[in-house]
């Protein structure tokens, strides 16, 4: 009868006694991973605002994943600005998909709370790694159902819908501007006879205004945030953009560090998400009445 005994006690290789990291040696590495997408943040804000297309790419980024903090859409942007769909191992596993062997994830910061030494809480940031739909395998992806899609009335009706301000058209504004808010009373005017797309950049971007003054910090440059926040959302329902032009992002961004950028282009996402916010429940509405009416 044969022993195996021998490979049974067999020590371990030179090197490999304990790969188990201590308490600190942990805390240490996942500080090191912190640091290093901090890092990568910073500097990929510094970038964009250096160049007006640049700018326009994360921008681009921003709108697709407008869930996504403004660093975060920074970190997709720079590891991987192609992506569409954003999901954690374990959630394309739930949705019986499997990540590709061989795949880089992205590493994005997810917030957490705990508690200081003085017994505050304070808010914390780990590394999380997604994936893009692209680097998933997706035989076996449960099917969902199709997004619904509006027409150009509902996606307008939906920008103005429980709007802060009073909105009414008028014949002709001065200038031949779309859109202008009344400073004394926050009206907006709007231009009437436009074609949807030219009615949605200029009422989204007046829109913006009071989304500024609500908020705890203005930025530096209102109407240029206005500006940018109204080509998230037009970006997002597929207004037409090609009108759109960043080329002052530079001189906007200019002299400041990448702590005070982030701070810029966070409150430019809140804008446009605030807004966006009241559009997605009108048209989750629309979509229930006419599901309603189908099934009747």
């Amino acid at each position: 009868m044969n022993s195996y005994d021998d490979i049974l006690n067999n020590a371990p290789a030179e090197g490999q006694q304990n790969n188990r990291l201590s308490k600190e040696d942990y805390a240490a590495k996942k500080k090191a991973e912190r640091d290093e997408v901090f890092t990568l943040s910073d500097k990929t804000a510094v970038e964009v605002t250096s160049d007006g297309d640049k700018f326009r790419q994360y921008l681009d980024v921003q709108s697709n994943f407008d869930r996504y903090s403004a660093v975060n859409s920074l970190l997709i942007l720079a590891q991987k600005p192609e992506a569409t769909r954003l999901a954690d191992f374990d959630h394309w596993k739930s949705q019986g998909a499997s990540v590709k062997l061989g795949q880089s994830g992205i590493s994005i910061l997810e917030p957490h709370e705990y508690t200081k030494e003085d017994g505050k809480p304070g808010i914390g940031y780990n590394v999380k790694k997604v994936f893009d739909i692209l680097q998933v395998d997706t035989k076996q992806l449960n099917k969902t159902n199709p997004p619904p899609t509006y027409t150009e009335r509902q996606i307008l009706a939906a920008l103005i819908s429980k709007a802060s301000v009073k909105i009414t058209g008028l014949d002709e504004l001065p200038g031949g501007l779309g859109a202008m808010t009344n400073p004394e009373t926050g009206e907006i005017s709007v231009r009437k006879g436009m074609q949807f797309a030219d009615s949605f950049r200029s009422v989204a971007q007046e829109l913006a205004y009071p989304e500024i003054e609500q908020s705890n910090n203005e930025p530096s440059e209102p109407r240029f945030s206005a500006y940018c926040a109204a080509y998230i959302l037009c970006k997002k329902y597929g207004v037409d953009t090609k009108d759109f032009n960043f080329n002052d992002a530079p001189k906007i961004f200019e002299g400041m560090d990448a702590q005070g950028i982030k701070g810029e282009l966070a409150q430019i996402r809140d804008i446009a998400e605030n807004i966006n916010g009241r559009m997605v429940k009108q048209l989750d509405a629309v979509s229930k009445a006419a599901k309603n009416n189908e099934a009747r």
